[in-house]
């Protein structure tokens, strides 16, 4: 089989029980909510990727099938991470269901390594799906910390849990920034268009890379006015993603708000002000955050 046989041999072992385990993601019962087009989407990739596992063509390379089955995950975690928005992050179970979520997300770059390729997995899914998936992750615990955040009393008895969704949460953005490597700007590079060499030679490729830069900033503003500086001691709390392996997934040592913090605000607000001025981007909300982050307490 392409996929893999009975015994869990092939190029991908470990495929169909991963396809099993998405279906019985469509198959659970759904609440109000969520966009049933990606719910949809992901459904087809689904059964695509099915029929080329029982087909069994041997003409099928491998980085087909796991491109496939990251965007299904891709599409059915949308939808089910859409719920949870709609739903405001319900207080008894979102956080279970954040990590959940999260390590599903981990998924795609755990079965690249399972199927001992001995290639990095952004070689075989490609720049932009391995993006996403550090993307959501990040922007999934963004969402979540954004409403945590205001249930004080939550916030009181849970601080060290909170302080370790900013930090990981933080790390997955930073991984998506890092993935290509800025332009840089000399006589051998001609750009006409002197306002997108400025946003590519500052590593912003598109939208979403300027949201992971705010998104990075504001977390690590809250990080030092909810849990304070005080000693950068190591976190106990579980990780988010169990079973983590390489990558960014499982992390002791806390960030660096402060300095971190002002690194990502500032490099917003500069091209915000500058090559993107006019494109309505506000920078009021970064520019109050930075004064605080300015500020030695």
């Amino acid at each position: 089989m392409a996929a893999e046989g009975v015994g869990g041999t092939g190029p991908v072992p470990g495929l169909w029980r991963r396809l099993a385990a998405l279906g019985r993601r469509l198959e659970a019962p759904r609440g109000a909510g969520g966009d049933d087009t990606f719910l949809a989407k992901g459904s087809a990739a689904l059964e695509k990727l099915e029929a080329l596992c029982s087909e069994g063509s041997e003409n099928t390379h491998p980085s087909k099938l796991l491109q496939l089955y990251t965007q299904a995950v891709l599409d059915i975690t949308y939808f089910e991470e859409s719920q949870l928005v709609d739903e405001d992050f319900p207080e008894e179970t979102s956080l279970e269901k954040v990590k959940e979520l999260t390590s599903v997300l981990s998924e795609p770059e755990d079965l690249v390594r399972e199927c001992s390729i001995n290639e990095d997995p952004i070689n075989i899914l490609g720049t932009e799906l391995v993006e996403c998936l550090y993307w959501r992750k990040g922007a999934l615990l963004y969402m979540y910390c954004h409403t945590a955040k205001e249930r004080s009393k939550w916030l009181q008895e849970n601080i060290a849990i909170f302080k370790k969704c900013l930090n990981d949460g933080v790390r997955y953005l930073m991984k998506m920034l890092s993935f290509r490597c800025p332009l840089r700007l000399n006589e051998d590079v001609s750009l006409q268009d002197k306002d997108t060499a400025r946003l590519l030679s500052e590593g912003i490729f598109s939208d979403t890379h300027l949201l992971a830069m705010v998104y990075s900033g504001e977390m690590c503003y809250w990080g030092l006015k909810l849990c304070g500086e005080g000693e950068q001691e190591s976190l106990e709390t579980p990780d988010l993603a169990p079973n983590s392996g390489p990558g960014c997934r499982s992390h002791s040592a806390p960030l660096d708000f402060r300095e971190l913090g002002k690194s990502m605000l500032t490099k917003y607000v500069s091209v915000c002000e500058g090559p993107l001025h006019g494109q309505g981007w506000s920078t009021s909300s970064a520019k109050q955050m930075l004064c605080y982050l300015g500020t030695k307490k």
